[in-house]
This record gives structure tokens, sequence and C-alpha cells, in this order.
């Protein structure tokens, strides 16, 4: 095993904030960007709210001849990723090709795209489909774009499991960087956002039906009603700090120290959920107390059940009120996979900067959930060690403790 496995670049896309200054300076100021839909008619849907990426120019970022080959989500990740490895300071060229890894997460697959396609199928025959639908729609198109833009032919792959896949995807790389890779692209990215997709999020039964932005998303409100769709995620640099710090010397932003997943069990089997042992396992990965940890990043459903459960989890590890706790993205929406990285890059500028971002527009936090919520307001806070939590439907768990350098 090889030294500290940290993270050395971010990039960022998110609803409320496109780079991952401007997203940290909307998410302090409570700035949220989850909006009406404005891409198509959607006033025959139940729930007509997102949080979708805007502006975000594809050919301002991308080579123009991967626009025509590409779906949003993927022109997403090569964006993020360019800016994650410029933040690290990575020229891939002068790296052995080997020796870099690409490792990310999705959910949904190029949704957009393969709509494109299916309608031309049915409206105007097979002729007329894309010879690029063949792999744009493809979950672990990201991966491969990635591995292909910047030559990285090291061990890669593709972590499906939701919400909780972004945070897989980080435990897969910090693993490989651990056997000896020197470095790795992971964390996830999703956009599902055209008609079909917002049909798709709303099929799952978990969706708020709110009209105003600010009401739309609240977990652990007594009033939440559901998630709000979202696009965007983050891309992570992993490295081993030692060969970080030969290749460059510019501070590191935090050590990945635990990772945990669990499954839960069948919802009749009158066993408990799988939650607070993904806590628990990462804890114990870590080497830390429960007490050592400053700040915990919820998962945040905005479901009143789900909200419960993981309630329960945090205040029964960690006491009552005994942690804050934060949830950001109820500015942004959940992300499917890219919404566990987001919160990584979130939590590591915590670490940053020294202060816990607030959970906007929750105001009513019922007192048997014994949480100790970081509302309205920024924190200051001296963040050495940050719990980040995911859970994706279908029953993952998966949880990342993250640490400041000494």
């Amino acid at each position: 095993m090889t030294g500290p496995v940290v993270v050395t670049g971010l990039g960022v896309l998110a609803p409320n904030g496109i780079g991952a200054e401007d997203y940290w300076a909307a998410t302090l100021a409570g700035r949220g960007g989850i909006a009406p839909i404005s891409t198509f008619d959607a006033s025959g849907y139940p729930s007509r709210l997102v949080g979708r990426i805007e502006p975000f120019e594809a050919a301002e970022h991308i080579p123009n001849r991967l626009l025509p080959q590409t779906d949003r989500v993927t022109q997403l990740a090569l964006a993020a990723t360019d800016w994650a490895l410029a933040d690290a300071g990575v020229d891939p060229a002068a790296l052995p090709e080997y020796d870099m890894g690409v490792i990310t997460s999705n959910a949904c697959g190029g949704v957009e795209f393969t709509h494109v396609e299916i309608e031309k199928l049915w409206t105007v025959g097979p002729g007329h489909v894309s010879v690029y639908e063949s792999f744009a729609w493809f979950y672990a198109v990201n991966t491969g774009q990635i591995s292909i833009a910047h030559g990285m032919r090291g061990p890669s792959g593709v972590l499906v499991g939701e919400q909780a896949g972004g945070l897989d995807a980080v435990g897969h790389a910090r693993r490989q960087v651990r056997k000896g890779i020197g470095l790795v692209v992971s964390g996830g990215l999703d956009s599902a956002l055209d008609p079909w997709g917002v049909v798709a999020h709303i099929s799952g039964g978990q969706v708020s039906t709110a009209t105003d932005p600010r009401r739309a998303f609240l977990p652990f409100d007594r009033e939440a009603g559901g998630g709000v769709p979202g696009e965007g995620g983050a891309i992570l640099i992993l490295e081993d700090l030692a060969a970080a710090r030969r290749r460059d010397e510019r501070p590191v932003y935090g050590e990945v120290v635990g990772y945990a997943a669990t499954f839960d069990p069948a919802p009749d089997s009158g066993r408990p959920p799988g939650l607070r042992r993904a806590v628990e396992l990462a804890l114990t990965d870590a080497r830390i107390n429960p007490s050592d940890v400053d700040v915990v990043f919820a998962d945040s459903a905005g479901v009143a059940e789900l909200d419960r459960i993981e309630a329960d989890a945090i205040a029964d590890v960690f006491g009552p009120e005994a942690v804050a706790v934060t949830a950001p993205k109820s500015m942004t929406g959940r992300l499917s996979a890219g919404g566990g990285p987001l919160d990584l890059a979130t939590a590591l500028l915590s670490i940053r900067d020294g202060v816990i971002p607030p959970t906007a527009n929750v105001s009513d936090v019922p007192a048997e959930y014994r949480l100790d919520l970081v509302r309205d307001q920024p924190r200051d806070a001296d963040v050495r060690t940050a719990l980040v939590l995911a859970r994706g439907a279908g029953g993952f768990n998966s949880a990342i403790v993250l640490r400041a350098m000494p």
C-alpha cells in the first residue's frame, strides 16, 4: 500500500455555479439553482422544477469534433475533467499513460442524445439514426471519453449506484491509488432533464410537486415533500501524496481516509436499513471515533420517511445534536451519480476555508430528528474531518470520510 490518497484537483458543474469557486460562493450565499423547466413545455407535468446548469455552451469547452458524438452529460464530464486537471496542475501528456486511470459513476447514461435518436428511428427510419448512438447512450461513456481525451490507459471503470454511485467511484479510485496507480480521475455527473428524462424522475414517486423553487426541496423539514431532479456533479483528481508532491508543490484539498458501502435489506425483512452500518464501517476504515468528525454532509432525500432514517442513523452514531449536519444540495436538487461527488467537493472546500455551508430554505426541523442542522447562514468552524453520505434508489448506501492534511 502507498501513502495517503489525496484530492489534488476539483472540477465542478452545478445548477448554482459553473466552476468550483463560483459554485462555492453561491452555496455560501445560499443561492440556489432550482428553477422552472425552460427547455420544453412542462405545463402538463405534475413536477415542473429542476436544477439545470445555465448557461453551459458545450462548444466553449470541448472540441467541435466531439459535439455530434456526445450527450450533454459527457460534455459536462469532459469540461469538469479539464478543470480538475488544471486545478491539480496535471499535464497528462507528461505522465505515463498506464499510470493514470479513470473511474466515474453515472446513473442515467446519455438520455437526451438517445431520445433524439429514438425519435428519428420512429419518425424517419433507422438510416437516420446517428452511428454515435452506439456509445453515446452508455453509462460508461464518460469514463471512456475522458480516458481517450487524455491518454489515460490505466485501471478504469464505471460504478452504477444512483446517488450512492459517485461515492463508490471515489472509493474504488482510492483503492487503485493504494495499489500503486499514480493518478485516478474520479467522481461523477448526470443529466436527464429532457422531457423523457423528467418523466423518468417523476415515475420514481419521490419528486416534489411544489411550484416555488424556495419551497420545493426541503430536506429534514417538517414540510418535506420530495426531491428535485438536477444535473451536474464533480470530478476529483486522486493521487498518492508522495507522487503528487514530486509532481507539484501546490496544496492538496484533503485526504480520503475512509470509505464503506452497504445495501439495505428487503423492506419486509424486519432488519434495519444499512446506512448506519455504512457510517460505522467508514469511521472504522478511517480509524477515527465519531467525536473526531466535525461535519456530516447528509444524503438528504427530502422525503419524510427517508429523512427520518438518515436522521436516526446520524443521531444514533454521533449522539443527539452532537455533530453539525448540512445538506447544501437543497440548493441544487438531487444530481443522481453527481450528487455524492459534488458533496465531496463541497466538503473539501469546507475544510479548506473553515466554514460549513448552510441548508437553504429549511426552517422547521422536527425535534425528534435530533439533528444540529446548519441553516440560514454558513457556520464558521475548524473543519478537520468531514463525513459525506449518499443513498441510491434500490438500497445503496455509501459513506466517505475526508480529512485535512496536517
